[in-house]
């Protein structure tokens, strides 16, 4: 019994994928970088403590207003800090997902975020 495979479109069709896929990579290398200069704001405790971190989910910045300063209860401060990092970091990862999901077409790239 012979089997048939279908024609794929023969070499014409295989270029026109590679251009796609190297238009893909080139599309994800650029969001890469754009999404790494990118800030994410995120505030926790209403607006006591607000923290900036950068799309590398380094932090840039930390503003604490006076009020939220207690010398008696130093562990509320830290958790109201930590609360705005988590979600300033994970505001960071959704768009870079997000974003790099419009170019890959939901294509689930490894090692891409």
């Amino acid at each position: 019994m012979k089997v048939r495979i279908p024609n794929s479109g023969g070499p014409g069709n295989m270029n026109q994928m590679l251009k796609q896929a190297q238009k893909m990579q080139a599309d994800m290398a650029a969001l890469q970088e754009d999404l790494e200069t990118r800030e994410y704001t995120a505030t926790s405790g209403g607006g006591m403590v607000e923290v900036t971190v950068d799309g590398k989910h380094l932090v840039k910045a930390i503003k604490i207003k006076p009020e939220a300063v207690d010398p008696d209860d130093a562990e509320m401060l830290e958790d109201l800090i930590t609360v705005a990092l988590n979600e300033a970091i994970s505001n960071a990862i959704k768009t870079a997902e997000e974003e790099m999901s419009a170019i890959t077409g939901g294509l689930n790239v490894p090692g891409m975020f």
